[in-house]
């Protein structure tokens, strides 16, 4: 299977040297030429294996320049003894209808570690194959948990080199304690004077700069990334939807006349995987689009305008605090039938002027898949109450955005097919905000907090977290948006 380039699809490339690039050199992401269909008996067979077994059937579908092996290595290297109890991705029940899809059982305590555990395999598989010895520096931006799950995926791994930036004031104590305490000889941490998207435009300027990977290709380095341009970090989320319906079937779900899938997202790459995974046959009626206050998304779906000039909040679920979907643009060229150069006009009226609007028939086709949905602080707290009290289960302020939008959508259509709804992260990520859902009695200790909301709900604080209670800050850095740049090379030692 080759790559395209959404800015360029006469760039054809083996998944090895998507994986290893990250980006295109036009500044295009890259997708698959095809998407590979799965009739409904593989699914059944699907079924009856565990996760690594599904994610190896499926990374065979795209990955076709990587052996079997390759692929075992990388898959049982991710999924083993990194998850509660070796399932990465349960479900648990809502309702009648409702599945929530935890994706939080990891090691950092986020959707993100589905991804980040797998892609350093993948990473140095590809680098191996196409990049010539090179030392590989990973770029990151984010708005919260990529990092810390890039940071720990990629933490000694040989080779490599990971610069990870986040907004000093855009992410929850936990999640700063979380990078900024990061071990391994192999990362950096930077905090800059901005938000997430100061962040990603910072990381995307460097990418593309000619003359800084000339220099560190003299240094025999080369720029990849662990954000979800990278195709790398998109394919490992088609897994886990197919695996939930997968397991929809085998416990029962009426399926017969598809379900819903509910995705809270910023970056787009999320409910992006829902629908690549249906497109490979799994019968998803609709996907519904959560967004916070930043709806940006929202407003796209349900207009055609994509319009980044505008408030900017800092949110209670700062995961979705992003103005500029970079993900986006994969999706409006399945929309507009790989048509690259009107992908590349979108794209730089985004840059130039901070909006596009999409035609009549991209629109049409965009509100046909999505529903389009979203949440402020207040009706996020409200759901956290009302879904705890309801159901005694507790979600986190992401979970929470998701789970007003699906009952948004059941309002306005009466659609209650069977649903799937990501949950993206542990509440315990973002103690304040889900205790003060329950409780006017907030203390100012981040771990007094957690302890309290654990005892309150008679809920488990996870491992990962509880462990960070003695963990003390290494890095204490903070940049100018500006000075990215000066960052990079004084993380790498290099003038």
């Amino acid at each position: 299977m080759n790559y395209v380039s959404t800015r360029n699809n006469e760039v054809k490339v083996s998944s090895a040297f998507a994986i290893a690039h990250g980006i295109s050199v036009e500044g295009g992401l890259y997708v698959p030429e095809t998407i590979p269909a799965l009739s409904y008996q593989e699914f059944l067979t699907l079924g009856e294996l565990d996760y690594k077994g599904k994610a190896e059937y499926i990374l065979k579908k795209y990955l076709t320049d990587f052996t079997d092996n390759e692929i075992s290595r990388c898959v049982n290297g991710a999924y083993t003894a990194s998850f509660d109890n070796e399932i990465p991705a349960p479900i648990a029940q809502l309702g009648e209808n409702v599945n929530i899809l935890e994706l939080w059982h990891g090691p950092t305590c986020a959707f993100k570690d589905l991804a980040l555990q797998l892609l350093p395999y993948l990473l140095t598989t590809s680098t191996k194959k196409v990049a010539d010895g090179k030392k590989t520096v990973i770029l990151v931006a984010t708005s919260g948990d990529t990092g810390k799950a890039a940071l720990e995926g990629f933490k000694n791994v040989e080779n490599t080199e990971i610069i990870v930036f986040y907004p000093s004031e855009g992410v929850s104590p936990m999640q700063k304690l979380q990078m900024d305490s990061q071990k391994g000889n192999n990362v950096h941490v930077c905090a800059i004077k901005g938000n997430f998207d100061d962040a990603q435009s910072g990381v995307k300027k460097i990418f593309t700069d000619t003359e800084i990977k000339k220099y560190l290709a003299q240094n025999g380095m080369e720029f990849s990334s662990a954000n979800s341009i990278n195709w790398g970090r998109l394919v490992p989320q088609i897994i886990y939807y197919i695996s939930a319906y997968c397991d929809m079937l085998a416990k029962g779900d009426d399926l017969e006349n598809g379900f819903n899938i509910v995705v809270p997202t910023g970056n787009f790459g999320n409910i992006l995987a829902a629908y690549y995974a249906k497109e490979m046959g799994v019968p998803v009626n609709k996907l519904i689009c959560a967004s916070n206050a930043n709806r940006v998304l929202t407003d796209f779906i349900n207009t055609g305008i994509y319009d980044r000039n505008r408030d900017f909040y800092t949110t209670m679920s700062p995961s979705m605090d992003i103005l500029i979907s970079s993900n986006l643009e994969r999706m409006l060229y399945i929309l507009a039938d790989g048509d690259d150069k009107y992908v590349s006009q979108l794209q730089n009226s985004l840059a130039k002027d901070g909006k596009f609007t999409v035609n009549d028939k991209v629109l049409n086709k965009m509100q046909n898949l999505f529903y389009g949905a979203c949440c402020d602080d207040n009706g996020t707290l409200k759901t956290i109450k009302k879904t705890f009290e309801e159901y005694g289960y507790l979600c986190d302020t992401h979970t929470a955005v998701a789970v007003n939008a699906y009952e948004q959508y059941l309002a306005s259509t009466g659609d209650n097919r069977p649903v799937l709804i990501a949950s993206t992260a542990s509440p315990y990520k973002f103690a304040k905000s889900v205790l003060s859902a329950l409780s006017n009695n907030i203390p100012d200790s981040e771990f007094e907090t957690v302890d309290v909301l654990s005892c309150l709900t008679n809920t488990s604080v996870p491992k990962p977290l509880a462990e960070l209670k003695n963990a003390t800050a290494r890095f204490k850095d903070i940049y100018d948006k500006n000075d990215m740049y000066k960052a990079v090379c004084k993380c790498l030692k290099i003038d």
